[in-house]
């Protein structure tokens, strides 16, 4: 008998891994042939089941995206287009008015609290859609804030220049300087902001699929191999369940290349001759405003603001107009380059044209008041027919008929591509599952073979 203190204990076996014994079944099923079909079938069914897995996620990001660019960051662009508009028209009929003085039509009066008004509310909806604690929203609090001291450095300008004090016009170039210097740099600081949103999201709607579409092609080869294998087993050209699952899966693949195609066709065409158009057209509209308001201020200073250019000295806000017509000019020759239809190109070519008269009118204004006749260079500027102000609303008014014709050339290329994505993701997991089905089945029809 063996001693006890002397005897040893062998060490238990160690327990394999789970991973390694499912391994070693695979191997053992892998040496008979129904065990062979079995991993076939179920590597298939993967297959297709996870190209239309990733088709589906793939094609739901793109469709957001694209979504996103038709109904959300190009219409908050256009917002912050258009707050940057309203308060530049602001300042210009604020200043027309106060030109105008005790003669101050209501119709100037009631421009300007119209254009106070929309900015007002573009600014809530631009803080609406903004995420809280962005750029975006810090630019939108900002102008919130501001907008109610200009409106009451502008009403302090009126109501002095009413009775006649002088200290009016300072007030009034105070207002100017606030919206000149704070203001609207602080609307186009929103405006680029939210047209980088714009760009991020044609960015995310516009790419390949490439994933997917290296995954239908995988699972096409890889049915297309059990296929022949299958012939060279046993003679018979056609397993349905196979053919079924190999249709499923061209179609989506087919569906995909196509359908994305269209799309970003549809969302290239919407940036190139949309949004770029779009762009240009605000930019001119914007500089228009800027040399209206500076053409009024021009007499609203009296020459009280100069600036050295070179060796001479000139009036601030005339040097300031030219150059804001230099913008407009060469706004316009890009909107007219980038415009594809006679539709968007006439009032664009209009535009030119009044601009071209306008330069006239305010050279003919500058010298009558040059040489000292204030009243008629006043009449010139804001007076009726004949006037520059007339021209000014001439080039904003065919800007404006421009701009919503790109509006709509925009939306119609956006709604377009974004239809051709319409169905596709779910159409993917539907035609999946059925093409998963019939790799099962065919495989499970030769599988019955063995029993």
């Amino acid at each position: 008998m063996a001693n006890p203190a002397t005897s040893s204990t062998a060490p238990p076996p160690t327990r394999r891994t789970a991973f390694a014994e499912g391994v070693d079944q695979v191997r053992a099923a892998a040496t008979t042939e129904p065990g062979r079909l079995r991993i076939i079938g179920a590597l298939l069914a993967l297959l297709v089941v996870a190209f239309g897995a990733v088709t589906a996620w793939q094609m739901t990001d793109r469709s957001a995206a694209a979504d996103d660019v038709l109904n959300k960051s190009q219409p908050l662009s256009t917002a912050a287009a258009d707050i940057y508009r309203s308060l530049a028209d602001a300042n210009t009929a604020a200043s027309s008015g106060f030109l105008a003085g005790g003669q101050e039509t209501a119709e100037s009066r009631k421009r300007y609290e119209d254009d106070i008004d929309t900015a007002a509310a573009k600014l809530v909806t631009a803080a609406n859609n903004s995420d809280p604690g962005s750029p975006s929203a810090a630019a939108i609090t900002k102008l919130n804030k501001l907008l109610p001291e200009y409106k009451g450095l502008v009403e302090r300008a009126r109501t002095y220049n009413r009775q006649g004090y002088p200290v009016g016009g300072a007030y009034l170039r105070y207002a100017n300087q606030k919206m000149q210097q704070e203001m609207l740099p602080a609307a186009e600081d929103l405006y680029k902001k939210e047209n980088q949103r714009l760009r991020d999201d044609y960015a995310d709607a516009t790419p390949y699929p490439w994933a997917a579409i290296a995954l239908g092609v995988l699972a096409l080869a890889a049915l297309a191999w059990a296929q022949h294998r299958n012939y060279r087993r046993t003679n018979r050209v056609l397993n349905h369940g196979l053919v079924a699952a190999t249709a499923a899966t061209t179609v989506v693949l087919l569906w995909l290349v196509i359908g994305h195609s269209v799309a970003r066709a549809g969302l290239n065409d919407s940036y190139d001759h949309g949004v770029r158009s779009l762009n240009v057209l605000h930019d001119a509209r914007i500089a228009s405003l800027k040399a209206r308001g500076n053409e009024n201020l021009t007499l609203v200073a009296r020459g009280a603001e100069t600036v050295k250019v070179g060796d001479e000295t000139v009036d601030a806000y005339d040097h300031d107009f030219s150059e804001d017509m230099g913008v407009l000019a060469k706004g316009l020759a890009e909107a007219q380059r980038l415009a594809d239809d006679d539709s968007g190109a006439k009032p664009v070519e209009q535009a030119g044209n009044n601009m071209a008269e306008w330069k006239k009118r305010h050279t003919a204004a500058r010298a009558q008041d040059d040489n000292g006749n204030y009243e008629q260079a006043l009449t010139l500027v804001i007076g009726g027919k004949g006037a520059t102000g007339e021209c000014f609303d001439s080039v904003d008014a065919n800007l404006a008929r421009a701009l919503d014709h790109e509006q709509g050339e925009f939306r119609q290329a956006a709604g377009d591509g974004l239809d051709a994505m319409g169905g596709l993701a779910v159409g993917a997991a539907v035609l999946a599952v059925l093409g998963a089905a019939g790799a099962v089945l065919g495989i499970g029809r030769r599988l019955s073979e063995y029993r």
